[in-house]
């Protein structure tokens, strides 16, 4: 039976401010350990004044601290960004302080603008050796071998479960070549989703994490106790997809009634492309699409992105969905 897991970006709201947003990310988590979720991931994302989760191990701190049974990680590491030996030291520490709960997703993009990379100091050829880094990255967070003169403190033997993440067939062929589980990023890149799952499951060779596949696949999730009321309460995320492909840097803004007055057509067209992964609706209607979603991909778990203005209506909107899914372990 699938388990369901939580995307989470800081978003810092309109009339709100980012200290705010990492609290109540925390807040989100502690009521997610309660309703049955099996993680919380945050991702790194760099200069966008909307997401606070740019200092990735730190925000998984911040979370970790709040609660005391789910799993918190990242969904994921830019890995090109960093050193693998720093990353291997930032999570081995995590793990030493929250032994037991801790994941490390990674991706190959940068999760910025070009611009940007060249403030972090790296070099965006950095990502063609995604798979050597990985590699380099286990083996500092395995146990100390004979002779081996640099060791992560805290990180080595630490064994951080590592996943591969990504939104194209890459990914899918380097998970499956390591043997680790694999996250694929639908809910803003779904086209080489079903593509990506069948070259992940044919060619996985088992591992010592891993004995057979495990996927992972992202979904928007707006749930509300109308469908009238979570097709407003989306616009939001359809109002924060447009301003991506204009440029505009605003924060996540409240909803509107209609979502035709915000959006061009040609914008419509592009958004609901990256957003084809998702259920907006009632109980029932997000019953109906988990169904279909899940007998489609036949994913092990679901990574959910439920992006509203309103904090408590975004509770409740992820307190529907667990009792939907937990509704689905009883049948």
């Amino acid at each position: 039976m699938a388990e369901i897991s939580i995307l989470e970006l800081g978003r810092v709201r309109q009339g709100s401010d980012r200290r705010t947003a990492l609290d109540e990310a925390r807040t989100l988590a502690q009521h997610a350990e309660k309703w049955g979720y099996k993680r919380v991931w945050v991702a790194e994302h760099h200069n966008m004044p909307t997401v606070t989760t740019a200092a990735t191990s730190l925000v998984i701190a911040h979370i970790a601290a709040g609660t005391k049974t789910i799993r918190v990680g990242a969904g994921g590491i830019m890995l090109p960004n960093h050193a693998p030996y720093v990353i291997a030291e930032q999570f081995g520490t995590l793990e030493t302080l929250f032994p037991g709960r801790i994941d490390l997703g990674l991706g190959r993009a940068p999760g910025t603008d070009q611009l940007t990379l060249r403030a972090l100091r790296r070099d965006p050829a950095n990502a063609d050796n995604f798979p050597q880094d990985v590699l380099e990255l286990q083996a500092f967070l395995a146990p100390v071998g004979p002779g081996q003169r640099i060791e992560a403190v805290p990180g080595s033997g630490t064994n951080v479960p590592i996943w591969i993440l990504g939104s194209s067939l890459f990914g899918a062929h380097l998970a499956a070549e390591l043997g680790l589980p694999y996250g694929f990023a639908s809910h803003f890149a779904p086209q080489a989703l079903d593509q990506a799952l069948t070259v992940y499951r044919t060619r996985f060779k088992p591992s010592e994490q891993l004995e057979k596949p495990y996927a992972l696949i992202g979904v928007n999730i707006i749930a509300a106790d109308t469908d009238a009321e979570a097709r407003v309460l989306a616009t939001s995320q359809q109002m924060s997809f447009t301003d991506i492909f204009r440029g505009a840097r605003n924060l996540t803004q409240p909803p509107i009634d209609d979502i035709e007055t915000y959006w061009t057509p040609q914008e419509k067209a592009q958004v609901s492309q990256m957003l084809a992964c998702s259920i907006v609706g009632s109980p029932e209607t997000v019953r109906r699409g988990t169904d279909d979603i899940l007998a489609r991909t036949q994913a092990d778990e679901l990574m959910v992105v439920s992006d509203i203005f309103d904090p408590e209506k975004r509770l409740r909107s992820f307190e529907i969905i667990a009792s939907v899914m937990n509704a689905r372990k009883q049948r």
